[in-house]
């Protein structure tokens, strides 16, 4: 299991004006914590809550599919394509980069066992997608459009222009290259996969994009480049028992939920760093920052009262931003809280040879890169409770697909719990579908005209 150190976040150790008292913090809270992970066990099984992501590692069908489907197109295809944005992307990335060998796409056919390259197509710039689609061999390539709605203008525009290459390219051939994940009954892409014939996977009602990642959104690309997906459901699992204990002193997600709520309301850390000590962990953090900014960045509590609440994520990278950011952090405004992710065993060991033992480099010889990369961590740690920079840490054993997704649910379950606190809809996203709108409206999408009369004129006023 993950662990999980909350020590330099306390008083104790920055000082009063920056850390917690937290067994008093735990004390205080301890009913109303309780409640809360009692009520969302309770609710998640209900319509309408958008809280069936919670059962997402119990869905054995969607794995049995998953697992037969990825058995069919085995050795078919040399590619992997994911069209998708957010939700229907982030996590795909931050799992694949976890759990495939690094530089994955530049291995051999052998190198892989014979598994597909994967990409992500999760930005819509033409030179990068005009790049990659004139690198990638087509009619070796399985596209899977993800949407729920079926309307996102990204990711159809992207799947617009593939479905008109591979049908020049394959034929009537083409739809054995698409696979579509989509809602179960209705929305475009719904609508266009009946009628062209593709194979489709399903996003679950009331399961939001940026809480898919456990869905066919996720297992769907996961078993197709060769990962274990029943290793990611057993994580799953472990970690949902682990997260039903209502005693906040044993519930890690709790622990910190409550930690980054008072940090922020109390102590004025309005920024969340989320810093990882492994390479292979580094789009953990991009999928945590959609997760943590889109849920709890809202203008309304439940009550209907303005609010403007929500903290913000900011990625780094040890040890490679202790070089950007680290300054600024130790001695900037002190409004920040730091997450570090470390992990016990990697899955090589690099030794630094014993050379230049003359010169003042030589006391690295002999030590690992292994053990350079935690001392650096637990450096940088120390350094930033010199300066009072609050500090917590989540430890993983390893980086496999029990531990990753035992760290993403803990997560998403911990933003679940912090929405409590914050007392807001922590799955709407009503900013988001504002900004979607004026998109439709200036690309000319039926029904959006006064809107984009309305558009046209204030883009005009701020000219």
């Amino acid at each position: 299991m993950i662990k999980f150190d909350y020590r330099n976040a306390d008083a104790q150790v920055v000082g009063v004006e920056n850390g917690l008292n937290l067994s008093e913090e735990f004390a205080a809270y301890k009913d109303k914590i309780a409640g809360i992970i009692a009520d969302l066990n309770k609710r998640k099984d209900k319509p309408g809550q958008w809280l069936q992501w919670m059962n997402l590692g119990y869905n054995e069908e969607t794995v049995w599919y998953v697992k037969e489907y990825a058995a069919l197109v085995q050795n078919r295809f040399e590619n992997i394509l994911v069209l998708g944005i957010g939700g229907s992307a982030l996590g795909g990335i931050a799992v694949t980069e976890a759990l495939l060998k690094p530089y994955w796409n530049l291995l051999t056919p052998e190198q892989r066992n014979g598994a597909p390259r994967i990409f992500f197509l999760d930005n819509i710039d033409p030179d990068s997608m005009t790049g990659l689609l004139d690198m990638l061999d087509l009619k070796k390539t399985l596209v899977n459009v993800i949407t729920k709605s079926g309307s996102t203008a990204e990711t159809m525009s992207q799947f617009m222009i593939l479905k008109d290459r591979l049908e020049k390219e394959l034929g009537d051939d083409y739809r054995k290259n698409i696979v579509a994940t989509t809602d179960k009954k209705t929305g475009i892409l719904r609508q266009i996969a009946e009628q062209e014939g593709y194979k489709t996977f399903v996003v679950p009602d009331d399961v939001g994009g940026r809480f898919s990642v456990f869905s066919a959104v996720g297992l769907l690309p996961f078993a197709l480049v060769g990962i274990d997906i029943d290793e990611i459901t057993n994580g799953i699992k472990d970690m949902d028992l682990a997260l039903k204990n209502t005693d906040i002193n044993e519930n890690i997600a709790a622990q910190n939920a409550l930690i980054q709520y008072l940090m922020d309301t109390k102590k004025g850390k309005h920024l969340s760093v989320m810093m990882p000590y492994s390479s292979r962990l580094k789009y953990v953090s991009d999928w945590f920052a959609q997760l943590w900014a889109e849920s709890l960045g809202k203008n309304e509590d439940l009550q209907g009262n303005h609010v403007h609440i929500g903290q913000t994520p900011i990625k780094a990278l040890g040890v490679t931003d202790q070089h950007s950011q680290i300054q600024l952090y130790n001695e900037g405004p002190n409004d920040k809280i730091i997450n570090f992710i470390r992990v016990e065993e990697f899955d090589t060991t690099l030794e630094i040879p014993k050379i230049f033992e003359y010169t003042g480099i030589g006391y690295l010889g002999g030590k690992t890169v292994n053990a350079l990369l935690n001392a650096e961590a637990d450096s940088t740690k120390v350094s930033l409770s010199d300066y009072a920079r609050p500090t917590v840490t989540i430890t993983l054993p390893k980086v496999d697909g029990y531990n990753v997704a035992q760290l993403l649910y803990m997560l998403e379950v911990q933003t679940a719990i912090a929405g409590e606190l914050y007392n807001i809809n922590t799955f709407n996203q009503p900013g988001v579908e504002q900004a979607k709108n004026y998109t439709y409206a200036l690309m000319g999408r039926a029904g959006y005209e006064d809107s984009a009369r309305s558009l046209q004129s204030k883009m005009s006023a701020n000219v």
